[in-house]
């Protein structure tokens, strides 16, 4: 399916949530929300690495799994994790057991750490890619849509050099797509245009 689909109450949406539920409700009120947060951001990103070989309904349905074996996903808290917490992980069914995934989310919660203690912080980081406001394509179609873009690689080069793990231009696209970096909603779905018209707060001075 490439375009819009009307959904039983009437609201046309984009094709990929198709009839679940949890996915429309996703694609509703969290897919294309400008995110402004530093650690929903950490968060959010440790998620699309996560979702690499699989779908994105999977760990959606996995989040809250995920959230409590990460501890809310706090960084600093993720920082301190060893090998035995690693171990547990590994033996965690409620969530992807994947030790590489697992030690790179480690990793990445030292690095958001030192980029928010030495650094212009993590949001600051990220959304000066798009110069602080969103990107609003006007796709009609999902063969329009991008896997990556030249923005999409230039973070995944920051957030690699930084010391990120599964930060790819594909897991980074996916990424500024569910939070608000790029509007990519299709033009014809009714978020769209209520992604578009949401206020973007004053960036904080650094």
């Amino acid at each position: 399916m490439s375009a819009t689909i009307q959904h039983a109450d009437g609201l046309p949406r984009c094709a990929w949530p198709k009839d679940d539920p949890l996915y429309v409700a996703y694609h509703d009120q969290e897919w294309g929300v400008p995110e402004f947060d530093d650690r929903a951001l950490y968060e959010k990103l440790i998620l699309d690495g996560f979702q690499a070989g699989l779908s994105w309904i999977t760990i959606l349905r996995k989040r809250e799994n995920f959230r409590k074996a990460f501890d809310g996903f706090e960084p600093e808290v993720i920082a301190k994790y060893g090998k035995r917490r690693v171990t547990s992980l590994m033996n965690d069914a409620g969530i992807v057991r994947n030790r590489a995934k697992i030690e790179g989310t480690i990793n990445s919660a030292k690095s958001w750490i030192e980029i928010m203690e030495k650094g212009p912080g993590f949001t600051n980081l990220l959304w000066d890619f798009v110069d602080g406001r969103p990107k609003v394509n006007s796709f009609k179609t999902t063969k329009q849509i991008p896997a990556e873009t030249p923005l999409s690689r230039a973070m995944s080069k920051e957030l690699a050099s930084r010391g990120f793990k599964f930060v790819g231009p594909t897991i980074v696209y996916a990424f500024m797509q569910a939070v608000g970096m790029v509007n990519d909603h299709l033009v014809t779905c009714h978020r769209h245009k209520e992604c578009a018209a949401i206020r973007i707060p004053k960036r904080k001075a650094r």
